[in-house]
């Protein structure tokens, strides 16, 4: 018979570096790239690679993160091994403590172990739901087989600066993992090296390993909360066989070269400049690869609209991606990116800037460098990102780099 592999999206987050885009959705709710949300990607990486049985777990504020699955992630009811299903904290596994949260990554799965024994899996591909990144999960998987592999870490080498970030790990020559710090200071790392190999969170797990290595976790340590700082250095401490994935191996149908897109959008920078890379002319992270397409919940949305040719009162957008519904009605978008149903009114000017959804540049405006989320109304000759000063007394926040971030449903 066919192997059984379960999907589980770990999209409970509360994202506290993004705020204030956080401050009303999850870290993985949070828009993307003019249509997206940041969880499509997950999504998108196990459809993509035929992976039709997945479980959301979700947490902090899951409103948006819920309307959005339910609204544009459905199967047919025909199959029931197709499925995308939302899991909230149900309280399972502690009785004895009275109801309890998702305490860490490896506790979200192993309150919902149940759900691995209901689906009869021999395998638990048990990803990040909140990264930018395109992975055919399916060759991973066949590694993993391959290798006779108990966990397999999917890995991604990072300067050795930024591994206080993530978790860092040692191979051998085999792919093995020997040795598995997470979030290690860089000057505590052996030989001082200048690159390292870092865990991208995304794991697939045979089922029995799983299981064991989760129920000693709980029996034994005061706080196994976490794949990274509990789960895999036990598994290394007992002998379980657990290799690293090569993320740049990782082959996408329809992509030449090496695949070695993966951005962690932890930050607002960080989710920034993210947004700003699908905009050059030839995007490392292409959106217009039909053999691995990116969907997104459907909405029906008008066509984008330009409108206006005078000299100096043009509907016009240059190396920009516009999403639908957008109305540019004699303004400018200059290297940005705009989400559906906003409007650019006349003599406005929008430069390297992120648009969410709903939103309205008014005559005269001028944005630059700014992020602006849902709902917002920019009054006739408002400046955004010009005198930082301005910008701090209107309540916005200001990132290190610069860029300002404009609340959802800001009231000027």
């Amino acid at each position: 018979m066919k192997q059984r592999v379960l999907g589980m999206i770990l999209a409970g987050g509360q994202g506290t570096r993004l705020f204030p885009l956080t401050q009303k959705r999850s870290k993985p709710a949070v828009p993307f790239g003019s249509k997206y949300r940041i969880i499509d990607f997950a999504l998108n990486n196990f459809i993509n690679s035929e992976i039709y049985s997945t479980y959301v777990l979700i947490q902090y504020k899951a409103q948006s993160l819920t309307e959005h699955i339910q609204r544009g992630w459905r199967f047919g009811t025909f199959l029931s091994d197709y499925f995308i299903t939302l899991v909230p904290a149900q309280m399972y596994r502690y009785e004895e403590l009275g109801p309890v949260w998702y305490r860490g990554t490896a506790d979200a799965v192993y309150q919902n172990l149940h759900l691995v024994d209901n689906y009869n899996a021999d395998y638990v591909a048990i990803f990040s739901g909140d990264h930018i990144y395109k992975m055919n999960v399916a060759h991973m998987l066949d590694v993993h087989r391959d290798t006779r592999a108990d966990v397999t870490i999917a890995s991604f080498p990072m300067p050795a600066a930024d591994s206080k970030r993530f978790g860092v790990m040692n191979v051998d020559d085999r792919g093995r993992v020997t040795d598995f710090l997470e979030k290690p200071d860089p000057s505590t790392l052996p030989g001082n090296p200048t690159t390292v190999l870092t865990s991208m969170g995304n794991y697939i797990f045979s089922r029995r390993a799983l299981e064991e290595l989760l129920e000693t976790s709980a029996r034994h340590d005061e706080e196994g909360y976490d794949f990274g700082k509990d789960i895999i250095p036990r598994a290394l401490r007992d002998g379980y066989n657990v290799m690293a994935y090569d993320f740049h191996r990782n082959p996408i149908p329809g992509q030449a070269g090496p695949n070695t897109y993966w951005r962690d959008v932890g930050t607002l920078d960080a989710y920034y400049e993210a947004n700003m890379d699908l905009i050059s002319v030839s995007p490392e992270f292409d959106l217009f690869n039909p053999e691995w397409p990116l969907r997104t919940a459907a909405e029906f949305s008008p066509p984008t609209k330009f409108v206006h040719e005078a000299a100096e009162r043009r509907g016009q957008a240059f190396n920009s991606m516009l999403a639908g519904g957008v109305i540019i009605s004699g303004g400018t978008v200059r290297d940005s990116i705009v989400g559906r149903r906003t409007r650019a009114h006349s003599y406005s000017l929008v430069e390297s800037s992120v648009i969410f959804e709903n939103v309205e540049i008014g005559r005269h405006s001028h944005v630059r460098r700014a992020i602006i989320d849902k709902d917002v109304v920019v009054p006739p000759g408002t400046r955004i990102g010009h005198d930082p000063e301005e910008d701090l007394a209107r309540g916005f926040t200001i990132t290190e780099n610069g860029v300002v971030v404009v609340p959802k449903s800001y009231t000027f």
